[in-house]
């Protein structure tokens, strides 16, 4: 698995050459290797869940070199995408709300990134803020060498689902922040996106809204009053806060359809775009490929619509393969 199999073991319960290969191409976030590694004792961990001859399902966990999947297109059209996936900042599954987005999504023209980033309970000496970290460095890393990718550097927009949803949101509304100390030549561009597609976010740090596994993995068994507000995206959204298009299903058991509600309200509010899709059936986690016969299977295509209408894409075109 190129790319993935130097994170470390990688146990598998299935495989067959049908599934589609990881790129070859793979960006590493840190040239001398993650900030605050120097408390860190973890093992990195890569486990396949797929017992199917046709699709990958792994999840990544203890994370200590963070880095990015490229998926360029045959024919780009100059937008690019930095994905991140979710899994309760515990790990993170890379195949469902990654991989087998930035497959079809490339297909559309768009240069996508998969990132791989690190957890916040691994012992990284920035604590809650070492994926933020990861999300900042990855963004100016795509935006900073546009033109060896072959894409606009005011088109670059970031995918986050669950856990990931949250991050995808905190760099969206925290990208002003200095969470680190620069590295390169790189860390003088802007690490903040020109759009956002938030499936199934986490946003709520506090109840009743809350999904209190993220919770507790980002911030602790006992957070702070401040920490709560801090950590909550739909509280620091501003005015220059980038727009966003929202996917969630109201039978969503894992993360309450309400952290989307109180995203899309604080932005209204500061009167940043922001279009929504709330669909009946899905439940949560869905991405894809779990969305067959259902309504949410219509969410890629009404992004890219979306996504187009507002200049981030070329021409108009469809998330399905051709």
């Amino acid at each position: 698995m190129a790319g993935l199999a130097a994170a470390g073991t990688a146990r598998a319960q299935g495989g067959s050459d049908r599934r589609p290969p990881d790129p070859g191409e793979t960006i590493h976030l840190w040239p001398n290797g993650a900030p605050g590694e120097d408390r860190v004792t973890v093992t990195p961990e890569v486990t396949e869940r797929s017992t199917s001859p046709d699709y990958h399902d792994r999840f990544a966990a203890y994370t200590r070199d963070p880095r990015m999947m490229v998926y360029r297109p045959a024919k780009p059209n100059g937008a690019a995408m930095l994905l991140i996936p979710g899994g309760g900042y515990r790990y993170s599954v890379l195949d469902k709300e990654g991989t087998e987005i930035a497959l079809p999504f490339s297909k559309a023209g768009i240069t996508c990134f998969v990132l791989l980033y690190r957890l916040p309970a691994d012992g990284w000496t920035a604590g809650h803020d070492a994926p933020l970290q990861d999300a900042q460095r990855a963004l100016r890393i795509i935006r900073g060498r546009a033109a060896e990718f072959g894409i606009d550097p005011k088109r670059v927009g970031v995918l986050g689902a669950s856990a990931g949803g949250h991050l995808a949101a905190w760099l969206s509304t925290g990208a002003h922040y200095q969470v680190y100390q620069p590295v390169d030549r790189l860390d003088t561009v802007s690490a903040k996106p020109d759009f956002s597609l938030l499936l199934y976010p986490v946003i709520a740090m506090a109840e009743p809204h809350v999904h209190a596994g993220s919770r507790k993995e980002l911030l602790g068994a006992s957070p702070t009053p401040q920490q709560i507000a801090a950590y909550s995206p739909y509280l620091q959204v501003r005015a220059d806060t980038p727009p966003a298009f929202l996917v969630h299903a109201y039978d969503d058991g894992g993360v309450p359809i309400e952290n989307s509600f109180l995203y899309a309200a604080a932005l209204r509010a500061a009167k940043v775009p922001v279009e929504t899709h709330y669909f009946e059936e899905g439940g949560h986690g869905f991405g894809i490929r779990q969305t067959k016969d259902l309504p949410a299977a219509a969410w890629p295509d009404l992004f890219l619509a979306w996504a187009a209408r507002r200049g981030y894409l070329g021409a108009s075109t469809s998330a399905r393969a051709r």
